[in-house]
């Protein structure tokens, strides 16, 4: 499980199924869950470098591949004793969305995406990861979604390199996927 708080932000590699991201920590061993732009990988061997293998099916539902030699947001599974902030994240990346447009205002940047398939966990004051970021949803028009990204969060993720048109992964508020499940909507 993770939080949504990015730790690091990393240019990744990709060699066939391989992903090779820089190792900024001391404490990450083998079989260690990350997740690289919000994606749950298991860290096959550590060094300098970390290094992932990624299955075909993560490779074809997210963006990794074809983020090739761009930076990703890197973050640590929670430890059982952990802060908790952000919202819970799992790692089960639900697809991939386009970054439309952005447009700051003071010292708020508002971010603008697509719809994603499962429009009923899209809701205003709800959580979404983009990218493995923990972000609050501000607005929904009909085929899009808004959030408003802090300072701090746009300048220490990959948001600040987001491009109109850009594919970004998403994941679904874990709870909002529970209530769907509860009340068959």
């Amino acid at each position: 499980m993770f939080t949504g708080i990015v730790e690091y932000v990393s240019k990744m590699e990709i060699r066939g199924n391989t992903l090779v991201i820089e190792n900024p920590f001391d404490d990450v061993k083998i079989g260690d869950s990350i997740s690289v732009n919000g994606v749950c990988l298991t860290a096959t061997a550590v060094g300098r470098y970390i290094t992932f293998t990624c299955g075909l099916e993560t490779l074809k539902r997210t963006n990794l591949g074809i983020w090739n030699g761009r930076e990703a947001n890197i973050e640590r599974a929670l430890p059982v004793n952990g802060r908790f902030d952000g919202h819970i994240v799992t790692g089960h990346i639900d697809g991939t969305i386009k970054f439309l447009k952005s447009l700051k205002e003071r010292e708020t940047t508002w971010m603008t995406f697509s719809m994603p398939r499962e429009r009923w966990g899209i809701a205003e004051k709800g959580s979404i990861a983009i990218n493995g970021i923990s972000l609050t949803i501000a607005k929904i028009d009909l085929d899009t979604f808004t959030v408003q990204v802090i300072p701090h969060t746009f300048e220490n993720t990959n948001l600040r390199t987001l491009h109109p048109g850009d594919i970004v992964n998403y994941e679904i508020d874990v709870i909002a996927r529970y209530l769907k499940g509860i009340y068959k909507g």
